[in-house]
């Protein structure tokens, strides 16, 4: 695979990545991984790895470490997937990923041309980095954040800088543009994973008005669902700005296991991005996650009803550790960091399995904070009767 005529990338493909810089044993590693259909299959873990849950995943009681949903999906959505398997011996009955797109735009008011759907958002991730950091023109990224980016750019030989979050735990933009004024993307999280916190719209539109050229800002907006009132920067891809909103059925939708996801972009990010498979990726997607995510994405009481049931049970869950004297971080969506003070996160992770409870992990920048996520009443529940037991041993 070292040699470049053996890779799969198009010719187009291969001449831009040179250009940038890459070496041939670095378009050999990039070609095997969209050779295989799944840019992240290298560099990624699934989410309940990601967690610091071992492989197999154990089987537990209560599950609140990979910020999945308590609940499957949308009733909608569950009704318009088991109407459609029937079909299943079509690639495509009708216009489904079409469907779909109609009804990102009604929601999100972008052109048609500007959305593509993905198989979950970690595959569009990490073709963003492919596509437009290189050797000479890295990522920027925030500390603590959702790792995938720096952990595919740092595969690819990418330089990598991550900057600390401001104070109020939102992205310091400034820092950020300072720490590689030439950078290729700089990524966003908003809401952060794994803080919950926002950073607000001004300062994203400050990065995107002051970045260099050429470059990509990547706002992720995987729980925006689950934020009261959350600003979206939907509008940035609408008018052409060189953005990639990216979102994902994972979270508030309840599809993890359906692996469904969607950018908004202009059409000529959204291209370049395709060039290394085609667009095979965007295209092939199941039925049954197609149907579900064009119903879902409409049902409005739906997600309300669902964000209201998480903010009841994260309400409890705060006040409960609050009470206990722990310092816990603000946050906005269904997950919060919770600091064990003296006690190792991984040490407190361990004590949660034994009652039957996986928590999150920690980020290394907070060794003993931990990540959880908000599960149903009765999880939450769980979770802070376990805790009650591991504190009075």
């Amino acid at each position: 695979m070292d040699d470049l005529t053996d890779t799969r990338l198009s010719g187009n493909a291969q001449e831009d990545l040179t250009e940038r810089g890459y070496s041939r044993r670095q378009l050999a590693r990039i070609a095997a991984v969209f050779s295989v259909g799944a840019v992240a299959a290298s560099v990624g873990r699934p989410a309940w790895a990601a967690a610091g849950v071992p492989d197999p995943a154990p089987v537990v009681k209560t599950r609140i470490g990979a910020n999945e949903c308590w609940t499957g999906p949308l009733m909608p959505g569950q009704k318009a997937a088991a109407a459609i398997i029937a079909d299943g011996n079509r690639y495509a009955p009708k216009d489904e990923r079409g469907d779909f797109i109609k009804a990102v735009m009604a929601v999100e008011n972008v052109p048609y041309d500007h959305v593509a759907p993905w198989p979950g958002s970690s595959d569009p991730l990490s073709r963003a980095v492919v596509s437009f950091c290189s050797p000479t023109r890295g990522l920027v990224t925030a500390d603590p954040t959702f790792e995938l980016a720096g952990r595919t750019a740092t595969w690819l030989g990418a330089p990598v800088k991550a900057v600390p979050l401001k104070a109020d735990y939102s992205h310091d933009v400034k820092a950020m543009l300072a720490a590689n004024p030439n950078a290729g993307l700089y990524y966003i999280c908003t809401p952060n994973n794994p803080t919950g916190t926002m950073t607000p719209l001004a300062d994203i539109e400050w990065l995107v008005a002051n970045k260099p050229k050429d470059a990509i800002v990547l706002i992720d907006e995987a729980y925006t669902h689950f934020a009261d009132k959350a600003p979206v920067a939907s509008y940035m891809a609408a008018a052409g700005k060189d953005v990639i909103v990216m979102r994902t059925f994972s979270k508030i939708f309840g599809m993890a296991g359906m692996r469904m996801g969607f950018i908004m972009a202009r059409p000529d990010i959204i291209a370049k991005m395709m060039r290394y498979d085609g667009g095979m990726q965007s295209g092939a997607l199941p039925l049954p996650s197609l149907a579900c995510a064009t119903a879902s994405l409409t049902d409005a009481s739906g997600i309300m009803a669902r964000r209201k049931e998480m903010e009841e049970a994260r309400g409890m869950t705060l006040a409960h550790l609050k009470k206990k004297g722990l310092t816990v971080l603000p946050t906005a969506v269904n997950m919060f960091m919770v600091d064990w003070k003296t006690k190792p996160a991984k040490d407190m992770q361990a004590a949660f399995m034994k009652e039957d409870v996986a928590i999150g992990r920690n980020w290394p920048i907070w060794p003993t904070v931990s990540r959880i996520t908000v599960g149903s009443m009765e999880d939450m529940k769980n979770f802070t009767r376990a805790f009650d037991k591991i504190s009075a041993a």
